[in-house]
């Protein structure tokens, strides 16, 4: 008689990967004080660059709706034919 085929764990490697992190945080490498204090401040920073570029965006959106608001008050009306005006 043949023996009885088991299929590979699909989850080994996931396993293997994660042994050695028992008892820590996975992805994420302990830190001391210092390490955090900067990592924050490193974070605000980029946080800080993002709200101006957001700012920034909303700014040229308001500029360009300005604009075609503008332009679409500019732009001249077709008046409505009348029997009134000779014709050519």
């Amino acid at each position: 008689m043949s023996e009885a085929h088991t299929p590979p764990d699909p989850f080994a490697m996931f396993k293997q990967f994660f042994k050695p992190m028992e008892g820590m945080q996975a992805f994420m490498p302990p830190m001391t004080e210092e390490e955090c204090a900067r990592k924050i401040a490193e974070l605000r920073t980029v946080e800080q660059w993002l709200a101006m570029q957001v700012g920034m965006l909303q700014m040229s959106i308001k500029a360009l709706e300005l604009q075609q608001a503008s332009l679409a008050a500019l732009k001249p009306r077709d008046k409505p034919k009348t029997g009134d005006e000779p014709s050519a």
